[in-house]
């Protein structure tokens, strides 16, 4: 250590990096280490809607009264600096609003810009939809037959405002964005994260008003989950979906109109005709027990059914049970209704509406719904 060379290459080394940081040139140019770490980081791009996730209440109690989509996308990313870790991320701003009013010309949007974004860059890793919970189990089907391409597609929300005591949007955002950034979510369909529990997009349903653990798969169960040390996926869906959907959404720009109609006793039939003269493509029917109609419901159906020259939208029978599978019954099927298998009526109508884009065969539609 008495050796002078070492101390005059001490004291050169220091003078040089006293000068850089008069200069104000450390902190602005990062290390080659710090260039590489970003550098490969996987590509995540975050599109944002609004909703809880992005709302704001007059206080950090406001837990129920608050302003949906009141945060823009940039600001949810910016609060979690956590997200640095795991992606590089890119936000775009494509509508603000609670989900009650996201509308199919949205959901189209969505669609054809993560399938455009994939085509001008084939190194992105994945996509994050921020998003309020009221529909966005329908926004997520939606995507999961329209999206052209593996990479995961995952729509997260929040039971909260971000305004609240301990909001629950920021974990989940990156929870969603460590999902979004993983070779596990490839392949997958699009996805819902909340809460550390990875449902697929064609069977998870919103199931609590308020509750954090706000969506489940009844008969089969989450896909997976959001650990601290890895992303674990434990099943995967066997129906048609994004790469292997036939439909394309690019050229779209009015998509049939299908209503839904919910049975009980004594059903009111006057809202079924309501449909009908307002011209619906097709009518999702969520139907008592398996499927099942009252009579007097049977009866519209049927004179629908035999009519030479009034409307004949194509009616789809789901149940409004929750689970199980709505099945082929004789009696049914010579009215020409079809069976929706496990899909609920809101999943439905978005399935039958996007078929209805393609074909009005009845055979053809019954193939589709067995199909996805």
């Amino acid at each position: 250590m008495d050796n002078p060379n070492f101390f005059s290459i001490r004291t050169k080394k220091l003078s040089f990096i006293l000068t850089a940081l008069a200069a104000g040139v450390i902190g602005v140019f990062p290390s080659s280490a710090q260039q590489m770490e970003k550098k490969d980081l996987p590509l995540v791009w975050v599109l944002s809607t609004g909703g809880t996730i992005a709302g704001k209440g007059a206080s950090s109690t406001s837990l129920s009264e608050y302003k949906p989509g009141s945060v823009r996308g940039q600001e949810l990313v910016d609060a979690v600096p956590e997200i640095k870790k795991f992606a590089d991320v890119r936000v775009e701003q494509i509508c603000n609003v609670g989900s009650t009013d996201i509308t199919i010309e949205i959901w189209a949007k969505l669609a054809n810009r993560i399938n455009g974004i994939v085509a001008e860059d084939p190194k992105v890793s994945g996509f994050v939809i921020t998003h309020g919970t009221n529909t966005l189990e329908e926004t997520a089907y939606f995507l999961n037959l329209t999206v052209k391409h593996d990479r995961p597609v995952v729509l997260v929300g929040a039971q909260r405002p971000a305004t609240a005591i301990s909001a629950d949007g920021p974990l989940n955002l990156l929870n969603a964005i460590r999902t979004a950034a993983s070779r596990e979510g490839r392949g997958k369909g699009a996805l819902i994260v909340m809460n550390d529990e990875i449902n697929g997009a064609r069977d998870a349903t919103k199931t609590s008003t308020y509750r954090v653990e706000a969506f489940r798969s009844f008969d089969l169960g989450f896909l997976g989950y959001v650990e601290p040390d890895k992303i674990s996926f434990y099943r995967t869906s066997t129906k048609r979906h994004t790469v292997n959907s036939e439909f394309d959404v690019s050229a779209i720009k009015v998509f049939p109109k299908v209503g839904i109609l919910y049975s009980y006793a004594e059903p009111n039939t006057a809202v079924i005709y309501a449909l009908l003269k307002d011209g619906v493509d097709g009518i999702v029917f969520a139907g008592t027990g398996a499927g099942g109609l009252a009579e007097v419901e049977k009866k519209v159906v049927r004179e629908v059914a035999a009519s030479k020259s009034g409307p004949k939208p194509v009616m789809v029978r789901s149940n409004r049970t929750g689970t199980g599978r709505v099945i082929p019954r004789k009696e049914f099927d010579d009215m020409g209704m079809i069976p929706g298998d496990t899909l609920n009526p809101q999943k439905a109508r978005i399935l039958l509406m996007l078929a209805l884009t393609k074909t009005k065969d009845l055979n053809e539609i019954r193939r589709i719904f067995s199909e996805y």
